[in-house]
């Protein structure tokens, strides 16, 4: 059915002429008349009646009246849904107690006005196709994974260089270290069953391993944080890494020890990736937020992977998108 002939069908009853009608809607009277006709022709029965006054609704009019109107109200809200700026902002981040999220969560505390829509999406080609395809405006991703460079359409800024930390158990032989060197780690087990193939942070934990001759380990099933807690906090022989801005709580008999690590500081870092046509308004507004807000680390005291989208001098100042 033709929303336009809905819509003159609504505006001619509510007028009662169709001259008036055709004023509102800037057509011809003529124009309005072949609308109605044509509406009638699809529907199968006459809508109105001419009179003296004008054009008076039919018993078929008047019952067609309000289910008109509510199309209108439908086809309204169809395109609100998908209008920029009407709709929210879709942002997507791998996890929920991860550095993305508490960035988030910042930036709806600056603008509670913006409506947010966060998912998770797993991995990074996941979250460009999404963001290519318009499904996402922004995704939070660690890397630019070797061999596998990002499509010339998308855009992407370094947002956060987030240390890394040794997390370990109670009896560890590091546990009452206030830091521990990257040295220093070596020939000890990194127990980090989270680590799966292909990935970004898998990208960067290969190379951080390669680089200081760690131990990681990724074996057994990982049975999420909870698990990985337990199994740190009773096993001396174990540690494992976590993000400084990583949000977990564990009991408070686990004892568990959260240690920087030097000389020079792993840094994972997070970028954010956007469509460069995407029109959006609050897309310019998280950057805006996230380059005021957010500080970087010294380089000149951190590692972090050659193939990692790299700072630059514009990174703490806003871009126009």
């Amino acid at each position: 059915m033709d929303l336009d002939t809905v819509r003159t069908f609504v505006a001619a009853a509510d007028a009662g002429q169709f001259q008036e009608a055709a004023a509102e809607l800037a057509v011809t009277q003529q124009a309005v008349s072949k609308r109605i006709a044509a509406l009638e022709r699809d529907l199968g029965v006459r809508l109105f009646t001419r009179t003296p006054r004008g054009a008076e609704l039919t018993i078929d009019g008047q019952a067609f009246l309000p289910h008109a109107r509510e199309l209108l109200r439908v086809a309204e809200r169809a395109v609100a849904s998908v209008r920029t700026g009407s709709r929210p902002l879709r942002v997507d981040m791998i996890a929920s107690r991860g550095a993305a999220s508490g960035l988030m969560r910042g930036f709806h505390r600056a603008h509670p006005e913006i409506e947010l829509d966060v998912v998770m999406l797993f991995d990074i080609e996941t979250a460009v196709a999404a963001v290519r395809s318009g499904v996402i405006d922004a995704s939070f991703r660690a890397v630019a994974v070797p061999g596998r460079p990002l499509p010339e359409d998308i855009e992407a800024v370094r947002v956060l260089d987030e240390p890394l930390q040794l997390l370990t158990g109670p009896a560890h032989a590091l546990a009452g270290a206030r830091s521990v060197t990257l040295t220093q780690l070596a020939g000890h087990r990194i127990w980090m069953p989270g680590i799966v193939p292909g990935t970004e942070w898998a990208a960067y934990y290969d190379d951080l391993v390669a680089e200081f001759g760690l131990t990681i380990e990724a074996t057994g099933p990982n049975f999420g944080s909870d698990a990985l807690l337990d199994t740190v906090a009773d096993t001396p022989a174990l540690a494992t890494f976590m993000g400084e801005q990583t949000r977990l709580v564990w009991p408070a008999d686990h004892g568990l020890r959260r240690i920087p690590v030097t000389d020079p500081t792993p840094v994972y870092p997070h970028s954010l990736l956007w469509h460069r046509d995407n029109p959006h308004p609050a897309l310019a507004t998280l950057r805006a937020h996230l380059a005021a807000t957010v500080a970087g680390h010294d380089a000149a005291g951190t590692w972090a992977p050659d193939w990692a989208i790299p700072r630059k001098a514009t990174d703490s100042q806003d871009e126009t998108p």
